[in-house]
């Protein structure tokens, strides 16, 4: 197996580079879904999230409400470290299940934004981040996922600067660019990883 670490501030473009990357073949363990999956209604992690946050972050059907629950975890970090103490290891144990299932020669692509913030180490046999300029984020998560300027500008505040994730990185993806030309520069790393996957084989 060919462990691939791809992370990136929100919005930076992480998604577009794992979607096609899985379109080469490669298999995605997306951390995002998995934080979703383990606090799901029903769940022994949403249990401990209402235990820890109140009836409060739940909706009218009973379910979690992520907008209140994210409004409170993105504007205190006590709270948020709360909720990653919850949902960190839940995740990680998720993974190690999903990495050992996986076929012995894939390339497998672990996309996680908190790679630096939450110190991850899988023994990824590379790490890459994907960035664009914080205002070109901020345009992003306003106009395609409805979230005021200062609901961008806190989300952004909360995770790792540029310079940590590039420092942790072995190779940085410029999505400040037309998407032809990012999918080209993706395309010739995923090139580099097939031929270092056949040469662990």
């Amino acid at each position: 197996m060919y462990l691939v670490g791809l992370t990136g501030g929100i919005a930076a473009g992480k998604s577009t580079v794992a979607k096609h990357w899985v379109s080469r073949g490669a298999i995605e363990i997306d951390a995002d879904v998995l934080a979703r999956e383990v606090i799901a209604q029903g769940t022994p992690g949403e249990q401990q999230v209402i235990e820890a946050f109140g009836t409060g972050v739940l909706d009218s059907t009973g379910a979690l409400d992520r907008k209140a629950l994210g409004k409170i975890v993105f504007n205190s970090k006590p709270e948020l470290e709360k909720l990653e103490a919850i949902v960190h290891p839940l995740v990680r144990a998720r993974t190690q299940e999903l990495l050992k299932a996986a076929p012995n020669d894939a390339i497998v692509v672990y996309t996680v934004p908190l790679l630096v913030e939450a110190n991850v180490d899988l023994g990824f046999d590379t790490v890459v981040t994907v960035e664009a300029p914080e205002v070109e984020r901020i345009n992003r998560l306003v106009e395609s996922r409805g979230y005021s300027i200062q609901e961008a500008k806190a989300r952004i505040a909360n995770q790792a600067t540029p310079i940590e994730r590039a420092a942790r990185a072995d190779h940085i993806l410029n999505s400040n660019q037309d998407i032809f030309l990012l999918i080209r520069d993706a395309d010739a790393l995923f090139e580099k990883f097939v031929a270092a996957n056949e040469a662990k084989k």
